[in-house]
């Protein structure tokens, strides 16, 4: 990663906190990835802004300090990417996290935007929210799985075909985790 690119990071736990003009940003962000072929949790591009706002302020509304949060990486104060880590109110499970839609917006894509928000999300699980362990389910078929291994993520199985992106099209789902 080279100096210019080094992201600023900034935690939103809490929806008051997410201004319009970052929502305005993350939305777009998602747009863009998404309609550029990413697996960001919209599998048929194209979606409009109007879709994303529907699912993005859903996840902002359920913010919260112990269950949810935003991790947002910012270069020169532009959204360059972000990812949401939760944790399941169940006791039993409490203690491991699941990151949610990594996305490094196109436009700062090869600069190391997304390994720097992996790195930060295991501090932030760690030592901010007291989680042992993340999970993600990742698309098969990408490069994912060897994105995520090159930062210490293990797979731990696939459901076979479980993605149907086009007729003839089946992608593994992946899943992975990471000891924290």
């Amino acid at each position: 990663m080279t100096h210019e690119s080094v992201p600023a990071f900034l935690e939103i736990i809490e929806g008051r906190e997410m201004s319009s003009g970052l929502r305005r940003e993350l939305v777009e962000c998602w747009v863009t990835v998404t309609n550029a072929g990413g697996a960001a949790g919209f599998p048929f591009p194209p979606v409009s802004f109007d879709e994303v706002a529907v699912v993005a302020d859903r996840l902002i509304a359920g913010l919260d300090p112990e269950r949810s949060r935003f991790l947002l990486a910012l270069v020169d104060g532009t959204l360059a990417g972000w990812l949401n880590v939760r944790r399941s109110v169940d006791p039993l499970i409490a203690h491991w996290g699941t990151v949610h839609h990594l996305q490094t917006h196109t436009g700062f894509r090869g600069r190391g935007i997304g390994a720097a928000l992996m790195r930060r999300v295991r501090q932030v699980a760690r030592e901010e929210m007291g989680l042992e362990q993340l999970r993600l389910a990742a698309r098969g078929g990408v490069g994912l799985e060897d994105f995520y291994g090159r930062l210490g993520w293990k797979e731990i199985g696939r459901w076979p075909g479980a993605l149907r992106l086009a007729p003839g099209d089946d992608r593994d789902e992946i899943l992975m985790m990471l000891d924290l």
